[in-house]
């Protein structure tokens, strides 16, 4: 309906590639320009992805970024996306804000994706939402143990304390939680991030795949 607000929110957490402050445990085989360049591409490829699918549905698109600032976010990549930074804490506590600032602003279904997994495409995100309709928890997998995708429809402050972010018991501490609370849990498609030297295949397969489409719903 032209002029309705939307009711979803996709935010998609990145940082500001500036050298020596984003992929560094890549530095050693990219050098700091190169890591920092791969931080860009990854972005700005993770962006394209989705783009479709946010065009093709009532959604908000949100980057929440870490370094730089809303000017330099603006020249990188344009002025059609709202931009916040991610504030103070951990992981888990700016993840937890992001979904809590979107729920008090009425939003009814919020996805956060990151940008280490290039094989994160519009259908995935599509069907992170879609599933919110009948889950409570989205997850999508990492192949690291961690998460690159996470879609709740109502906040669950819980699902962010004492996790040990950064190592590979963060999707199983996660969904332990979840089971805790009560909550219907559900998986997307497992994926590779790219942190490590022996993760680069994985980019330079899926920076070259065929972008998938979404045909507009009627």
């Amino acid at each position: 309906m032209k002029g309705a607000r939307p009711s979803e929110r996709l935010i998609i957490f990145t940082r500001y590639p500036e050298p020596g402050k984003t992929k560094t445990r890549l530095i050693p085989v990219l050098g700091s320009n190169g890591a920092a360049d791969l931080q860009r591409q990854m972005t700005e490829h993770a962006i394209n992805r989705v783009r479709g699918f946010v065009d093709s549905r009532l959604v908000e698109m949100e980057v929440r970024y870490e370094g730089g600032n809303r000017e330099l976010l603006e020249e990188w990549l344009g002025t059609d996306v709202f931009y916040q930074p991610q504030g103070e804490g951990d992981l888990g506590e700016r993840m937890q804000r992001a979904f809590s600032e979107a729920f008090q602003q009425g939003l009814s279904r919020v996805v956060i994706m990151g940008t280490d997994c290039p094989g994160v495409t519009g259908v995935i995100a599509r069907t992170g939402f879609d599933l919110l309709n009948q889950f409570d928890l989205v997850l999508g997998a990492a192949e690291d143990g961690g998460y690159y995708l996470i879609g709740l429809r109502q906040e669950m402050e819980q699902l962010f304390h004492d996790i040990p972010w950064g190592t590979s018991e963060v999707r199983a501490r996660t969904v332990k939680a979840a089971n805790q609370l009560g909550l219907r849990v559900v998986s997307l498609d497992l994926l590779a991030d790219v942190d490590r030297t022996e993760d680069l295949k994985v980019w330079e397969r899926e920076s070259s795949a065929t972008v998938d489409t979404l045909l507009p719903t009627i």
